[in-house]
């Protein structure tokens, strides 16, 4: 038997388990799922005869060491900041790793011992960053090696609440990490490219300048930018490309009205708010506005924000139950973000009949033989369940088909990586395909610069 160690039993390792124990029996595998919390992981694998779980505390240099030794090959499926505890474990212990986070500095510090040791450090190979990566090379080779020149290259990915589940005014409900969505887009500006011209917009700013786009038979979605757009350009060979941009998709109208908490000050994790165990959401809100002494905090809200009272904008703040004064906090020394954290989580937070809904969206514009052609390409993927969403399927599948594959030895290439080449795309997207994980392409007139970019 071969033995898998996977280290975190979040909700994105429902169907990475799902699939490796599918094929343990054919492909002789025995899985080890490690956390501190294994509740989630006996849950899933049940009685079954090739896993079993252990309890395990990444900081625990001598209990980890000797899971990962035991273990022909290890997915880290930990908060990010954690991998580099692991994947230098590998390192000195000649195993294999594979992660859907994206490369830190520390990481890519790995890259020449790997490679001298013939270590595969297999990262971004989750849904964004991940699929997005394979879906898009596999379109811009072909298009190179039909003689094509790439001249534009824009790509959105969303976490939503499926349609049907569709039932709050924001059209959104949390399919991940509830702290991320709340903190997105903080730390740096938005770079990306735009007709030759590099374009740079501000925390402050983000949410106001998105970008508009449709997907046959599930409407229309807004997109805003991803930090860096240009992060990937050497990586995919776009260094002559003329427009870059990379974004995160929502419901149209979700980004203004988000806007609201961002101007406000209600997204910042930076500082801590006193006494704030005691606060009301109503004192939150108001310790963000002005001193009045006759005004009302909704009154001052609208004022300083300039929102009518009809405006949808209103109508979405109200539903979050932000001014209920006896609803109280209960977080001690909480940011700002904690505590919008915990009001959204509230509302936003999927039912147990919930489903969600990953959907990505490509587009290409490339020269050929003298013409300009575009092509766009979406993927939606719809979850089963609670345990089986939609998230855990795009993330959790093709971390699984990538560890088979360097178990296999179909995936060689040694170093600290991501899914970039043929190697690697091509059997995981044909593999994906198999679960109902697909591009839709279409030829369309080419478009260029879009007039919707705000």
């Amino acid at each position: 038997m071969r033995h898998i160690l996977v280290i975190g039993s979040g909700k994105s390792t429902s169907y990475l388990l799902k699939y490796l124990l599918g094929k343990s029996v054919e492909e002789e595998l025995f899985v080890t799922i490690a956390d501190l919390n294994t509740d989630m992981a006996k849950k899933i694998i049940g009685s079954h005869n090739n896993a079993t779980t252990m309890a395990l505390d990444v900081f625990n240099n001598s209990q980890r060491e000797k899971a990962i030794n035991q273990a022909d090959i290890v997915i880290s499926m930990l908060p990010a900041r954690f991998h580099i505890i692991v994947a230098r474990d590998c390192i000195r212990l000649n195993k294999n790793m594979v992660t859907a986070s994206y490369v830190s500095p520390e990481m890519r510090d790995l890259n020449e011992e790997a490679i001298k040791k013939r270590l595969i450090l297999m990262n971004e190979i989750g849904v964004d960053p991940g699929i997005d990566h394979m879906s898009a090379m596999h379109v811009l080779d072909r298009i190179r090696d039909q003689g094509g020149k790439i001249i534009l290259f824009e790509s959105f990915t969303g976490g939503l609440v499926a349609p049907e589940s569709d039932n709050n005014l924001w059209n959104y409900k949390f399919t991940w990490n509830p702290r991320n969505v709340v903190t997105a887009g903080q730390g740096g500006v938005a770079k990306f490219l735009q007709e030759g011209a590099y374009k740079y917009i501000p925390y402050n700013r983000l949410f106001r300048r998105t970008e508009f786009l449709d997907i046959d038979g599930f409407g229309r979605f807004e997109a805003y930018a991803n930090r860096d757009s240009l992060k990937y350009q050497s990586a995919y060979g776009l260094e002559n490309v003329k427009t870059l941009y990379r974004g995160t998709m929502r419901r149209v109208g979700f980004s203004r009205a988000w806007n609201i908490f961002v101007v406000l000050g209600m997204t910042d994790d930076s500082y801590t708010i006193e006494d704030s165990e005691n606060m009301s959401y109503r004192d939150f809100v108001n310790a963000f506005l002005p001193y009045s002494p006759s005004d009302s905090v909704e009154l001052k809200l609208r004022h300083q924000l300039k929102i009518d009272q009809d405006d949808m904008v209103w109508d979405k703040l109200m539903e979050l139950n932000i001014f209920n004064p006896k609803k109280r906090v209960e977080l001690k020394n909480a940011t700002p973000a904690q505590i919008l954290q915990k009001i959204l989580e509230e509302k936003w937070t999927l039912s147990k009949n919930d489903k969600d809904m990953t959907v990505m969206y490509h587009k290409f514009g490339y020269e050929l033989e003298g013409k300009k052609y575009q092509i766009d390409a979406n993927m939606v993927v719809l979850g089963e369940d609670q345990t089986y969403t939609a998230m855990a399927k795009t993330v959790g599948l093709p971390v699984a088909i990538a560890t088979l594959g360097i178990l296999n030895g179909k995936i060689k290439t040694p170093g600290v990586q991501i899914p970039i080449t043929k190697e690697v795309y091509q059997p995981i997207l044909k593999e994906l395909e198999n679960h109902s994980i697909r591009f839709n392409e279409k030829e369309v007139p080419y478009l260029g610069y879009n007039p919707l970019h705000l």
